[in-house]
């Protein structure tokens, strides 16, 4: 079969088959084998048809991406990008959104949804995600039912069960894919400090050698720690290349230590395109520093890339890298979820990451994500993955089982959240309320494994508990959402927070800079290494802490802690402050400050959806303007 051109794989030609059968499909096929296109032919058909479809993304970056992407090969016209905190052209035929953001307008059962063919949910794996995952189960249990799905994931090894799943709880055919073989195939090697580039194996036996002056001496051997700029000169015929570092300021440190080595040849094409995109953008980018050493490396072919950057910046490194012009980019691994970029090489600087929580080796799903972007289909023909590895973290038989097998299955990671109930409550009757609930990935896994009872009571005893919480606090009476309730069911973090603020009358008691730092310190991710130079203690603040002190339910939270914190980064907002003079007040980096502030916007537009208060909407129109007047001039998009 040719589509565009090329000619498809039978599990592409099987899929889009399966497709013109009005089925769903899941495919299960390896990173950079070309499961999009699949997603491709839905939106060209139905585009042609005047219908709908949906394609979900697990991160805002893939997100603009596809709505890029779309918009240059259907026109801006027919795509609308909604990721919360932006939206454009919503009434577009092609919707590209956060899964979070379709999440909620199945739940609450959206009219616009009605005229939707397929919804693409690419990445479908994040299910596994621990703290994420549910919101993927909830998505494809609350689709409409003439809705089909599409859905996308690296290799699975249950990818029978999750298909399954879905006709189980769809009550339609589902058409299960498994695709295993790798267009381009992938060499794995590693680089040690003393053998080089060499096998696993290799470096465990030597690791086993003592040393003999040490061993004599009874010194502990002296481990050094492999450099990542020797494994460049070894592999610089093997560009591009995609260095992976799970560190922000990891990224942009590797990158500046490659750029004194001279490997790479001046491209003064860089450089134009570089002046060209910066042009007639705020001065204040110019002089970041993240912004000046781009500028200065990127012309030698090297580059970096991580959430911390503004918009434009991370644009710009997509396009150089996209074009071919960067040989080496160093990055988080945030660019190995869906974005579009395959390399010649990857590398790894360490197998371990930071989860939030401690420090260990990554799994094996995770590993493949990434090390599967090595290797360009029709311009490769093969690719390579380099993994450097300190000894002190030679885990031999972990290692060797991460690295040779995708054999991660996926499994439910279900909650429920008090939006949910609100929302169960809200839509269905008593008695259909545990049915849909125990439609879940959670309850058919744990049904496979003969625990089907304890599921079902584990499940309805969880609705019941935060049932008789909503009860208690008046968010349903007699089986019926409250005013506050209402409110609430429209609200998709710290509801009950939001609910007891602004779902009574208690914001009344805050003026608007109250009320934005209220709002900040739900948006503020508390982390150890940030810090703050200057903060602006008021009465303001006292005023806050001792309402809600006397509030029975909210003086039990923790999350107004950072208030203190949060005037550093409010308060300037007032005084017509603009990002880049706050950014002298606090370590954080310029993209997460402003992704700080696009999440205060979020939350803003989530009250200002769920009321019809006329007095609430002002103050929160006054916020949001407090906010945009603090980013302007910067792309955020």
């Amino acid at each position: 079969m040719q589509y565009k051109g090329l000619t498809l794989d039978p599990f592409q030609v099987d899929a889009i088959h399966a497709i013109e059968k009005n089925q769903s499909v899941v495919v299960s096929a390896p990173t950079g084998s070309g499961k999009t296109i699949i997603a491709d032919y839905i939106i060209q058909r139905d585009i042609k048809k005047g219908i709908k479809v949906i394609y979900t993304a697990p991160i805002k970056a893939l997100s603009n991406q596809k709505y890029k992407e779309f918009s240059e090969e259907y026109g801006e016209e027919k795509v609308g990008l909604m990721t919360g905190d932006i939206v454009k052209n919503p009434d577009g035929q092609v919707l590209i959104m956060t899964t979070e953001v379709y999440r909620n307008m199945a739940l609450t059962n959206e009219p616009m949804l009605n005229d939707v063919s397929y919804v693409v949910f690419d990445e479908i794996h994040y299910i596994n995600d621990r703290e994420r995952g549910y919101v993927w189960e909830e998505s494809i249990i609350f689709s409409h039912k003439k809705v089909r799905m599409l859905c996308l994931s690296a290799t699975i090894p249950n990818a029978q069960e999750l298909g399954d799943w879905i006709q189980t709880i769809k009550k339609h055919k589902v058409k299960i894919i498994s695709h295993d073989v790798r267009p381009v195939p992938l060499h794995i090697r590693f680089y040690d400090f003393e053998l080089g580039i060499t096998t696993l194996k290799e470096i465990n036996d030597a690791a086993q050698i003592p040393n003999y002056y040490h061993s004599r001496h009874k010194k502990r051997e002296k481990i050094i720690s492999p450099d990542h700029r020797d494994l460049v000169k070894k592999i610089a015929d093997k560009t591009p290349c995609l260095f992976f570092h799970f560190s922000r300021a990891g990224c942009q440190t590797m990158a500046e230590q490659l750029g004194t080595q001279k490997l790479f040849s001046y491209n003064q094409k860089i450089q134009t395109i570089i002046t060209k995109k910066l042009k007639g953008s705020a001065p204040e980018i110019q002089k970041l520093k993240s912004t000046v050493l781009l500028k200065k490396i990127l012309p030698c072919g090297i580059g970096f890339h991580h959430a911390g950057l503004l918009p434009i910046m991370k644009g710009l490194v997509e396009e150089l890298f996209g074009k071919g012009l960067i040989n080496v980019l160093y990055t988080t691994e945030t660019f190995a979820v869906g974005i579009n970029m395959p390399a010649k090489a990857v590398c790894f600087s360490s197998l371990r990451k930071f989860d939030g929580v401690a420090f260990r080796l990554l799994q094996a799903h995770e590993f493949f994500q990434i090390a599967g972007r090595a290797g360009r289909r029709g311009i490769d023909k093969e690719g390579f993955v380099y993994a450097m590895l300190d000894r002190r973290d030679l885990e031999y038989r972990k290692l060797q089982l991460m690295t040779s097998s995708v054999s991660t299955p996926i499994r439910s990671q279900f909650k429920l959240s008090i939006n949910t109930v609100l929302n169960l409550i809200k839509l269905h009757e008593q008695k259909e309320r545990i049915t849909i609930l125990n439609q879940s990935f959670y309850t058919y896994q744990a049904k496979k494994r003969r625990r089907r009872a304890t599921s079902t009571n584990e499940m309805k005893h969880r609705y019941e508990r935060i049932k008789k919480r909503l009860d208690k606090m008046d968010y349903v009476i007699n089986n019926k959402l409250t005013w506050k309730g209402e409110f609430t069911s429209k609200l998709y973090q710290d509801e009950i927070i939001f609910g007891e603020i602004f779902g009574t009358k208690l914001y009344q008691q805050f003026d608007t800079y109250q009320l934005l730092l209220i709002i900040a310190c739900l948006c503020f991710e508390e982390r150890k290494q940030v810090e703050f130079k200057r903060t602006f203690p008021s009465k303001s603040v006292q005023d806050i802490r001792q309402v809600l002190h006397n509030d029975p339910t909210l003086k039990r939270f923790k999350r107004f802690d950072p208030l203190n914190k949060m005037t550093a980064l409010i308060y300037p907002c007032f005084e017509g402050e603009t990002l880049f003079q706050i950014l002298k007040l606090t370590n954080l980096l310029e993209g997460d400050l402003m992704r700080f502030y696009r999440q205060i916007l979020d939350r803003i537009g989530q009250i200002k959806d769920a009321t019809k208060d006329e007095l609430l909407l002002k103050r929160m129109s006054e916020c949001q303007t407090v906010i945009n007047d603090c980013l302007a001039d910067i792309d955020v998009v």
